[in-house]
């Protein structure tokens, strides 16, 4: 926050250093992940915690002395829960990169076409729809395992919770060894309404 001073009836707007700035916004952001994904009572919307790491991930781009290991912009999500076994991920679960605008949207597609070096790709868009990133584990075809998403590196296994998704094959016609699939749960408001009439 910015500090007010006077001199001789001049008033003056300080402004925090970038490193103090810094150690601002990862502080409110842990706080915001603790509510979020440890005591499931998140205080502000996504897009205004959206808004706060773009800013903490451009001064650290900016000013790479300040970055450091232990920065919320170094990983993704929060610590597994401790009533849930914990699943090691074979590969990091990372989380998407968010786009504000159109010229945003654009400077993406740009950079994608030349990592592909293609001119153009045809895109699917859909809403943007905050359920919970689970990775769904199957072996030999069968459902083995599901886990959240966690920190990246490791998750809460959810087996069962997820065995209750219809849309959810507990088994696969592939045969394959390891099959992972990760996508999002979400609860369709229609279908939360018409849960809350039935019971």
């Amino acid at each position: 926050m910015a500090g007010v001073c006077s001199v001789q009836g001049m008033v003056f707007v300080e402004t925090p250093s970038v490193e103090k700035r810094i150690n601002i916004l990862r502080e409110e952001i842990n706080r915001h992940n603790y509510l979020y994904y440890v005591l499931d009572n998140p205080s502000v919307s996504d897009n205004e915690y959206d808004l706060l790491m773009r800013e903490l991930r451009d001064l650290e781009a900016s000013h790479p002395v300040f970055t450091t290991p232990y920065s919320p912009t170094q990983r993704v999500g929060g610590e597994p829960a401790s009533h849930f076994p914990t699943i090691i991920h074979r590969q990091p679960m990372l989380s998407l990169a968010n786009s504000f605008n159109y010229p945003e949207m654009v400077l993406w597609y740009e950079r994608l076409c030349r990592s592909l070096e293609v001119k153009e790709l045809s895109l699917v868009c859909e809403l943007k729809i905050d359920g919970v990133a689970v990775s769904i584990n199957y072996q030999d075809g069968l459902l083995a395992f599901a886990a959240t998403r966690g920190n990246g590196q490791q998750g809460e296994e959810v087996t069962g919770n997820v065995r209750t998704i219809r849309s959810v094959p507990l088994t696969l016609n592939s045969r394959a060894n390891i099959l992972e699939v990760r996508g999002e749960v979400f609860f369709p408001k229609k279908a939360f309404n018409q849960l809350n009439v039935e019971r």
